[in-house]
Order: C-alpha cells, then sequence, then structure tokens
C-alpha cells in the first residue's frame, strides 16, 4: 500500500477521541443506574445546553436520524423530562424544551461526566486543561463556518 494514513494526524485523533469518548459516555451512563439510555441522556444534554430548538435542529446537532431523536422524545416527554411546546412563530413546528422535573437527572448526568472527563483528561494540569477547552472551542467555529473554503488556513503535516 502506497499512502497510508497517519492516526497521529490532528483529524484522526479528533475522530479517535470523539468515538472512544462516546463509547465511554456510553458505558459510564449505562452503569449508572440513570434510568435513560445513553442516547437519551445525549438528548437532554442538547436541549439543556442548546434550549429551546426544533426536533429537526436537534437531530443535526446530534448527528441522529429526526425518526431516532423523535423516539428518544418521545420516551423523555413520557418520562415528563421535555415537553413539545408550539413555536411562536410556526403554528406548524413544536420546540422541545427541559422540565424542571429533570434538573435533578442533568444534575445525576453533568456528576457522571465529570468523573468520566477528569479520567479522560489525566495527566494535563487545570491550566492544559483550559487550553485544550479553549483549542476545541475554535475548532467547533470553525467547523459551523457555512464556507470553510474562503479561509482554508495553513494545512501541514499534523492536520
Amino acid at each position: 500500500m502506497q499512502t497510508k494514513f497517519d492516526p497521529d494526524t490532528i483529524g484522526m485523533l479528533l475522530s479517535d477521541v470523539s468515538r472512544l469518548l462516546r463509547g465511554a459516555f456510553d458505558r459510564s451512563i449505562n452503569a449508572s443506574a440513570l434510568g435513560i439510555t445513553p442516547g437519551e441522556a445525549r438528548t437532554l444534554i442538547q436541549i439543556s445546553a442548546y434550549g429551546r430548538s426544533k426536533q429537526a435542529d436537534i437531530a443535526v446537532r446530534m448527528g441522529i436520524e429526526p425518526m431516532t431523536l423523535s423516539a428518544y422524545l418521545d420516551r423523555l416527554e413520557a418520562l415528563g423530562l421535555v415537553e413539545r411546546v408550539p413555536d411562536a412563530c410556526d403554528r406548524r413546528a413544536k420546540n422541545v424544551v427541559v422540565t424542571e422535573k429533570a434538573d435533578p437527572l442533568l444534575a445525576d448526568i453533568k456528576a457522571e461526566m465529570r468523573i468520566l472527563m477528569g479520567d479522560v483528561t489525566a495527566g494535563l494540569d487545570l491550566e492544559e486543561r483550559e487550553d485544550l477547552r479553549a483549542k476545541l472551542i475554535i475548532l467547533r467555529q470553525n467547523l459551523r463556518q457555512p464556507d470553510r473554503s474562503s479561509n482554508p488556513g495553513e494545512k501541514g503535516e499534523n492536520s
């Protein structure tokens, strides 16, 4: 094979870390006996983090199919953890909001995530963790730009 990808490029590392983190999160939620699935936990986190949102927007942010999200929301709504409320600007649309009943569960999820992220970032001091966080925010902002081709940035071996 002539062309081989280096597994330690930024892109490969981000992909691997994302996959591994998702698996670790799933195992943590499954082991925590919170009464919801990892997918439902991710859904609650998204709605809590971004606030009132249309289902389609939540599905896009989560990278899942709308029907998958709908199943998560049906269960969360049956548990009284989220509500689908009419959109003030579009009567046909519904927004999803987290209810007050979800607050204790979200606190438990946050505690699980704090433990998990402590394990994940072991070996990094506080300053390094904050530096990593700041750089990840920049990457996220860059990826959210609609036309990244207008500002390709520097391309190096570690891209």
